[in-house]
């Protein structure tokens, strides 16, 4: 098998329709195999106070009680995920909706933290990736949404970012990876307020020397953390783009938003 894509899509194009739908339409044009891995935290917290539940979010994440996880998982595994899948379908793109729960694809346990009680929340411990290369062998494009399972009939919450990292570090070691975070921006930029400021390429020590600086503060900050990882543990390279242009990185190798590397 060629290289194996593997994309989070995440941010504002989520909430875009036509953002969401031109970056479909292009993920649909990929000619390699591909996984995507999405997000959706902001509608799950409008559903949150649409019924009146207020969201509980510490530090940027979220904490989930029982209602809470009622709601994540109808947005992500039902709303956001099939409407993915269906637009997917009309792109002739045989997709097939999945959570981290489904098939076993990825093993978890509830978050143990002495400070704060997340609720339920998963941290990743094992991607079984022998279903995802069969699914992509036999031409189906895997869609997951952050959703994993205790083994003990409890779904869990689980960070989007994070478990596309697992999946690439894990798939990396048996295939070569492509491994792209798309969102509304060009790429890590010096200047939140500045896209002409983007950073082309970046290693992990200097990664670590911008976090000094707080150029890399806020929402970036477990997203930077997610990439060391994947580095760290065999993906061989990093993109950070701009959802409108993965296809021609992809499909023609071009330069666009910034690419980190171990060294």
């Amino acid at each position: 098998m060629e290289t194996i894509v593997v994309i989070k899509i995440g941010g504002n194009i989520i909430d875009d329709q036509k953002a969401l739908a031109d970056f479909l339409s292009d993920f649909a044009a990929i000619k390699s195999p591909k996984i995507l891995i999405h997000g959706g935290g902001k509608l799950a917290t409008q559903l949150s106070k649409d019924l009146n539940i207020e969201p509980k979010i510490i530090d940027g994440r979220r904490i989930t009680d029982e209602k809470t996880i009622d709601i994540v998982t109808m947005v992500y595994a039902g709303l956001i995920n099939k409407k993915i899948v269906a637009q997917l379908q009309s792109q002739k793109c045989n997709a097939i909706g999945l959570t981290g729960a489904d098939a076993n694809i990825i093993e978890a346990h509830q978050r143990i933290n002495t400070e704060i009680d997340y609720g339920f929340v998963g941290d990743i411990d094992k991607v079984n990736t022998d279903l995802l290369i069969d699914l992509l062998s036999k031409n189906y494009t895997p869609v997951i949404a952050p959703l994993t399972h205790d083994g003990k009939g409890n779904l869990l919450n689980t960070n989007a970012d994070t478990m596309a990292a697992a999946i690439a570090v894990e798939l990396s070691k048996v295939k070569k990876v492509s491994f792209i975070y798309c969102f509304e921006k060009d790429g890590l930029l010096k200047d939140v307020n500045n896209n002409d400021s983007i950073i082309s390429h970046l290693n992990i020590a200097e990664v670590e020397q911008l976090k000094e600086k707080q150029i890399i503060n806020a929402g970036m900050l477990p997203k930077t953390s997610n990439i060391i990882h994947a580095l760290e543990n065999g993906v061989e390279k990093v993109i950070l783009c701009h959802a409108k242009n993965v296809l021609p990185i992809v499909n023609e190798n071009a330069k666009f938003g910034t690419t980190f590397t171990k060294n």
